[in-house]
């Protein structure tokens, strides 16, 4: 239950003009606001523009962000990032929305907080009519000023109130520079004239694939002269740095898999014997824990279900193979269960699913929820009672009333309740939340359930097989104090030698070894040459040499060769090709000297730089629609994949030419785009310290 859902049950009233003068402030006081002292801390995570990024908040924002994304699988070092990203923006937006003097007011906040946008729509609309209930909102925030719970306050801020905030903030900013983006007539009648032209070409083409690479060699100066004059093309923000590694491999071997296998066999005669299934299965440890319900086959997710609910009761299946376990399958009991259920229920809960805090007594929900049971048996009004005691916020609005839900939904003791019950069955039922009283109202589609127990043991490395791989690694180590002993040892033992390139300071991986966070410390912690002490990663051991130590700014020769080497290798090829084979002035004389054909390419279009059976050409096409080529042949123009020279044949504009009013829109949204990269503009221009590194 949200913390809002918790403060509107609980109820209060007061005036709407009160909270909407008072709501900037209850909310930015008492040290839990933007810039306040609530999370003062000295640690510094990092720095923008100065201002600085506090650990004890960071730490917060990714706590609350763990619990959000949990369900969709997030990764910590995911949202590590995503967080950081997030903080380097507010404060860069923030620094701007103030030197605009952008702000939103009391009134302005409140009629975002409680009109027909608010971000607290869910909490409070009415499930039965689907109205959102301003009023109530208002009450619920009147009830949280006047608790004065600073956690609560928090909780709200960052949740809802901080997010609209910044979110007609970015609003009014990204207004003010749409309301920039003009588009004058003579620019929509340009864009339709190139959108329209087309011309007929003669060409002719030597692609650089006809000279051998052999003869256009490219030095590490002539790089270096080429990330020089296109510097923003290889300039880096930060810096990088590149690692060779061996690995020795300490997955389970064979051997391994096979001593697992017959470990799992040997208990299969104690398990059939056995009475208490969830006794035997948690005394083996089993990496399936008992689950003492049932599921029916289509919720079974194993491949091999079909073999399985063909089991004999009382009887075990197996050893089979599924993942990584080896594994004992034990038909407990099978029963008929509806595949849905719908129930009503009243909860008196004695925990907070949230915070795992205890909220009421044991012996206290219980005698509570026996009271109500007696009072629904004489005759109460259910919903009275499910709208004054029920804790359960998803339902509650709805009379209690869970409509048809499937098998394995709801908690275990519940579960059952619901489906192995007949319909009109009344009871109290304990779980982890509390006491319910239930009342099963209606089952659909009976099918076959199983219980089944499982026994699954993991296929893991023996300590022979992790020691022996340790041992290698630990021993290559040893030999390897440089890189050409290294490179020797590498050879020596018929050990690939592995590149991780690119690896960021605050990377949690490196390319090809997944999780490896240890690895990049290291990495960043130790100088150009130095070589690791063995390190366990995955089921490998790893050892790693660093191999270039890349700083940020302009790119080396030997980072920018991956990129400029074939783009300078053209440029000489196009020289040889010039100089040797375009003789003459004309293309009959340019096909002639290169051993060539002149050929034609119909229908070209400026807005389309492509050359038929060739590919993109940008400077082919401009060169198609300048008039000082028309029944001459251009000087060769060194293009993408060769030299060509063109001739104008023809030219002129595609027929029924029209549309001005979409070429208009299409260039305001071009204008638009570009207020959305205005923000990656003033994050490149902000003074960034990244600390991070320091805490994960």
């Amino acid at each position: 239950m949200s913390v809002i859902q918790r403060i509107r049950d609980k109820g209060a009233w007061i005036i709407f003009a009160i909270i909407a003068l008072a709501l900037i402030a209850f909310i930015l006081q008492d040290g839990v606001g933007r810039g306040g002292s609530a999370f003062s801390n000295t640690t510094v995570i990092g720095k923008v523009n100065g201002e600085k990024i506090d650990r004890a908040d960071f730490e917060q924002k990714l706590t609350m962000a763990e619990r959000m994304y949990a369900a969709q699988g997030a990764q910590r070092e995911q949202l590590i990032g995503s967080i950081w990203n997030q903080e380097v923006e507010r404060i860069v937006m923030d620094q701007e929305f103030e030197k605009l003097g952008l702000q939103v007011g009391p009134k302005e906040l409140a009629d975002l907080m409680f009109g027909d946008n608010s971000p607290l729509r869910q909490e409070f609309t009415d499930p039965k009519t689907g109205v959102f209930n301003a009023d109530e909102a208002r009450k619920a925030f009147a009830q949280l000023k006047k608790s004065k719970n600073a956690e609560q306050i928090r909780q709200v801020n960052e949740a809802y109130v901080e997010p609209t905030i910044q979110g007609a903030l970015r609003s009014k900013y990204q207004g003010l520079l749409q309301g920039a983006v003009y588009i004058p007539k003579w620019l929509v009648a340009k864009q339709q004239a190139d959108n329209n032209a087309i011309a007929n070409i003669s060409y002719v083409y030597v692609p650089y694939a006809s000279v051998s690479d052999s003869t256009a060699k490219v030095t590490d100066d002539e790089i270096n002269a080429y990330v020089k004059k296109n510097s923003r093309q290889f300039t880096k923000d930060e810096e990088t740095r590149s690692i060779t590694y061996v690995a020795f491999n300490a997955a389970p071997s064979s051997e391994d898999s096979l001593n697992v296998y017959n470990q799992v066999a040997s208990l299969k005669n104690e398990f059939a014997a056995t009475a208490d299934a969830q006794v035997f299965v948690t005394k083996t440890a089993s990496e399936m824990p008992y689950y003492d319900s049932y599921f029916s086959k289509a919720r079974m997710q194993q491949s091999n279900k079909d073999t399985l609910v063909k089991i004999p009761v009382g009887t075990v299946y197996g050893p089979y193979l599924d993942g990584n376990n080896f594994v004992l399958a034990k038909m407990v009991s099978t029963k008929q269960w509806p595949d849905s259920a719908k129930v009503r229920h009243i909860l008196i809960g004695t925990m907070n699913p949230q915070t795992q805090q205890v909220t009421r007594e044991d012996s206290v929900a219980k005698k509570l929820a026996d009271s109500i049971e007696t009072a629904v048996r004489g005759g109460a009004d259910f919903n009275a009672l499910v709208a004054k005691y029920s804790d359960d916020g998803g339902s509650k609005e709805k009379g209690g009333v869970y409509e048809f839900f499937p098998q394995g939904q709801m908690v275990v003791p519940f579960n059952d309740f619901a489906f192995d019950k007949p319909v009109g069955s009344k009871g109290v039922v304990k779980t982890d939340f509390g006491y319910h009283y239930i009342e099963v109202l209606a089952q659909k589609n009976v099918n076959p359930v199983y219980k089944i127990a499982y026994v699954a043991k993991p296929i893991m490395a023996s300590n022979e097989t992790v020691s022996a791989a340790n041992t290698a690694a630990a021993q290559f180590a040893a030999a390897a104090k440089g890189k050409k002993e290294f490179e020797a040892a590498a050879l020596k033992g018929n050990l690939a030698l592995i590149p991780g390139n690119e690896i960021k300071q605050n990377d949690f991986t490196v390319n090809g070894l997944g999780q490896s966070r240890s690895l990049v410390r290291w990495v960043y912690e130790h100088k150009a040459g130095d070589v690791s002490e063995p390190m366990e990663v995955g089921d490998r051991y790893i050892v790693a040499i660093i191999s270039a130590v890349n700083k940020a700014g302009l790119m080396s020769s030997a980072e920018a060769r991956p990129f400029a080497e074939g783009l300078i290798r053209n440029e000489k090829k196009a020289k040889q090709i010039i100089e040797s084979k375009f003789k003459g002035n004309s293309l009959e004389n340019y096909a002639a000297s290169s051993g060539s054909q002149v050929m034609k390419a119909d229908s070209i279009a400026f807005s389309a730089p492509f050359i038929p059976n060739i590919g993109s050409e940008p400077k082919v096409i401009g060169a198609s629609f300048n008039k000082a080529f028309a029944g001459k042949a251009s000087e060769p123009i060194a293009g993408v994949t060769g030299v060509f020279a063109i001739k104008i044949d023809n030219s002129g504009a595609r027929a029924n030419a029209g549309g001005e009013e979409a070429i208009r829109q299409n260039l305001i949204q071009s204008g638009r785009m570009a207020v959305y990269r205005s923000l990656e503009a003033l994050r490149k221009s902000a003074d960034v310290k990244d600390n991070r590194s320091k805490f994960y």
